[in-house]
């Protein structure tokens, strides 16, 4: 399989380097990765069956059954890369989306026809279209190298971007550990605020890699921006994933395009501490079930409908703000307690800093399980975790997953044991008397495994004295005999 060499994707995005808005970098590139894969592995597909001499090249079905998609001959890049140095090139590019949509039906309104529109200077345009055509060979790629390439440019461009209510990229680390602690099998997956559709594709590789079926998992998701819901749809496509996104995009609380799902798994990272969510349509909304949710932020607004979009035995693992599990606001505090006591709460894990590239904010992911009874709370601590890949970025190693997810299986199992400084589990008393805190930093407490007794505190200072009292006696030494010296000279 090709590998992704990231000199040439970052080399791309140089092309535009002044020439566009940084926040539409993603959106240009991806668009020509997207069109030269495609037209690479049409190609590819169209050589192989025309060996057979009997004429199956134009035959659809043995294109579709290797979920290759049907690239019209004006749509093909080397007919496209034949314009790079006009100045209809944009339109060329729009109307070579048009031809794809128009013969693919899953690719029907996704695609981006803005380059005849962009404000973009055809010329670096042209010279994007060139370095690709002589650096990015899409033949030997398949579903899952498109899908590494977005994320590779979602989360190089990540820094450039300015967040608005947490709306930012998922980093892959982050992603792997709510899809190890969920495990999802089989069943129906959603994401109320899906983004780019990366926790879908996470499910569909787990899957996989334990020998399931991924048409036993079936994908629901919606996203309020349209740009964003379209790249979803196209990264599903690309891998030959079915997903249910919505026939548009639309907002989760006002505009629900999923009234009568019940999920079997939910997997979120919606925008933070939103302050302009509600309307008043929202009064008296049904998914409220553990009481009104606070107007002016909408952290427990998504922990509330995700929950009411569970099934019977449904389990959500959903990030939040640090701050979201101490919050004091009267809306936010009366629903913590009615999901504690309810025993809706199953885990809370405290996740590293610098986990996202664009933002410095810390966050916890709730564990909550429709299933559950007692109220006992699992409280992980994972904030030394990670490695530092860069002065600003962490991710979390596979050793940190493993040991995180161990914890968790341990809890179900009521066989963990609690570690000071990792985990614990706590009751619904311990919870009560800090007054219905979540923080898992007030419950793990500080590791004290290496803690020296008193005894060895003073024989490491016994020590640390005789040690000290030979470099004292040493150094008294040394300058007699430096004087010795000097006043030899000085003869």
């Amino acid at each position: 399989m090709a590998q992704i060499d990231e000199k040439v994707l970052w080399g791309a995005a140089e092309k535009l380097r002044d020439k566009c808005d940084p926040a539409d970098y993603k959106n240009v590139v991806l668009g020509l990765v997207f069109l030269k894969y495609v037209s690479d592995k049409f190609v590819l597909k169209y050589n192989e069956l025309v060996k057979f001499h009997d004429g199956r090249e134009d035959d659809e079905d043995y294109y579709i059954q290797d979920h290759v998609f049907i690239v019209p001959h004006e749509a093909l890049w080397s007919e496209v890369a034949k314009h790079s140095k006009q100045e209809d090139l944009g339109q060329i590019i729009d109307n070579a989306f048009v031809l794809l949509e128009r013969n693919n039906n899953q690719l029907r309104g996704i695609l981006p026809k803005t380059y005849s529109k962009s404000d973009l200077d055809k010329t670096a345009l042209g010279e994007l279209v060139d370095f690709f055509t002589n650096n990015l060979n899409m033949e030997d790629a398949d579903g899952d190298f498109f899908g590494q390439v977005y994320e590779y440019y979602i989360g190089a461009f990540a820094k450039y971007i300015p967040t608005k209510g947490g709306e930012f990229f998922t980093p892959k680390s982050v992603v792997e550990l709510m899809v190890d602690i969920l495990e999802p099998y089989k069943g129906r997956v959603y994401d109320p605020c899906c983004g780019s559709g990366g926790m879908f594709v996470q499910c569909s590789k787990f899957v996989k890699e334990h020998q399931g079926l991924v048409d036993d998992i079936s994908i629901f998701g919606q996203e309020s921006n349209p740009g964003t819901w379209k790249m979803a749809k196209m990264n599903l496509a690309i891998r030959g994933l079915e997903g249910n996104l919505g026939e548009r995009n639309g907002d989760s609380f006002t505009d629900d395009l999923h009234k009568t799902l019940r999920a079997d798994f939910i997997l979120a990272n919606p925008p933070y501490n939103l302050k302009d969510y509600w309307r008043p349509s929202l009064e008296g909304d049904p998914r409220w079930i553990f009481g009104r949710p606070n107007e002016k932020d909408g952290n427990y607004a998504w922990l509330s409908l995700m929950y009411a979009k569970l099934a019977p035995r449904g389990k959500a693992a959903i990030l939040m703000p640090n701050g979201a599990t101490t919050s004091n606001s009267d809306a936010d505090y009366k629903i913590r307690k009615a999901m504690i006591e309810s025993g809706k709460v199953e885990a809370i894990l405290a996740l590293p800093n610098k986990l996202f590239s664009n933002v410095s904010i810390s966050v916890q992911c709730w564990v909550l399980n429709r299933a559950k009874t007692d109220t006992d709370v699992l409280f992980i601590n994972a904030d030394s975790m990670g490695k530092l890949i860069s002065r600003k970025i962490r991710v979390l190693e596979d050793a940190d997953i493993q040991k995180i997810v161990k914890a968790y299986r341990d809890f179900g199992s009521g066989v963990l044991e609690d570690v000071p400084g990792f985990c614990k589990r706590a009751t619904l008393d311990e919870i009560i008397s800090k007054d219905y805190s979540l923080n898992p930093g007030r419950y793990v407490g500080a590791d004290e495994s290496n803690k020296l007794s008193p005894e060895e505190i003073q024989e490491e200072l016994r020590k640390t004295s005789a040690e000290l009292f030979e470099l004292m006696k040493e150094g008294k030494e040394l300058e007699e005999k430096v004087k010795e010296i000097l006043e030899e000279e000085m003869k």
